[in-house]
């Protein structure tokens, strides 16, 4: 069977209440059960949170919230997969095993049932313990700076003459979910495991949402390409 977790903790504090912030119209929790539960991936689509109103929001949009997470798991210095290995021991003592999980983060506005159900399939269809979406830099890494003491620094002074189309693409992750075999993330207790891969997604689809400036972004953003999906 497989799961969809959803961690998503009262304690944010760059954007306080971040993951039941309205965002173009709705929680923006919202956004990544609807997409789970659309995919048809999931036996169960579960929110792992701490806070009573989180879950309340998370039930009404159609996710589960069977236990709250506890204190230990609920602080800053706690990591994503620490959580997702107790939700699964949790669910193991009611005697329900799980062999796939993806964990999806709460605030992923621009996810959709498409971009999980290729990650799934490559997952399956592939001997890699896990996948994760993806975006290239929009420059080359490889000539990147450093300021250092006030000084521009040439990180790679031996790359500085490449042009931009010579330069090898680099990626990095998108911030919208990760697929894994839970026995290998219970094993490595990582994910994204030794044995990964990734689907390309394109730089409109990901976008963070850290800051006031980030949410101010990814609204025009949505807004946009809701737009021009219309």
């Amino acid at each position: 069977m497989n799961i969809a977790i959803i961690p998503a903790r009262g304690g944010s504090k760059r954007i306080p209440r971040k993951n039941i912030r309205t965002f173009c119209g709705k929680p923006i929790l919202a956004y990544s059960i609807e997409a789970a539960l659309k995919s048809g991936c999931f036996k169960e689509v579960m929110v792992s949170t701490d806070d009573e109103e989180i879950a309340a929001e998370a039930e009404r949009f159609g996710a589960h919230v069977p236990f709250m997470r506890s204190q230990k798991t609920s602080s800053d210095c706690s990591s994503i997969v620490e959580v997702l290995i107790e939700v699964i021991t949790e669910y193991e003592k009611q005697n329900i095993y799980f062999d796939i999980l993806c964990s999806i983060m709460a605030t992923a506005p621009f996810l959709t049932e498409k971009i999980i159900q290729k990650g799934y399939q490559l997952l399956i269809n592939s001997k890699v313990d896990s996948v994760t979406p993806v975006v290239q830099y929009s420059f080359p890494i490889q000539r990147a700076v450093l300021i250092k003491d006030e000084r521009l620094i040439i990180r790679w002074p031996e790359n500085y003459s490449l042009r931009s189309q010579d330069c090898e693409p680099h990626y990095h992750e998108a911030g919208l979910f990760d697929f894994g075999r839970v026995d290998a993330i219970k094993k490595e207790k990582r994910l994204p495991c030794s044995h990964a891969s990734a689907i390309i997604i394109p730089e409109s689809m990901a976008q963070d949402v850290d800051t006031e400036e980030d949410w101010k972004l990814a609204e025009f953003k949505y807004q946009y390409i809701s737009g021009d999906r219309a």
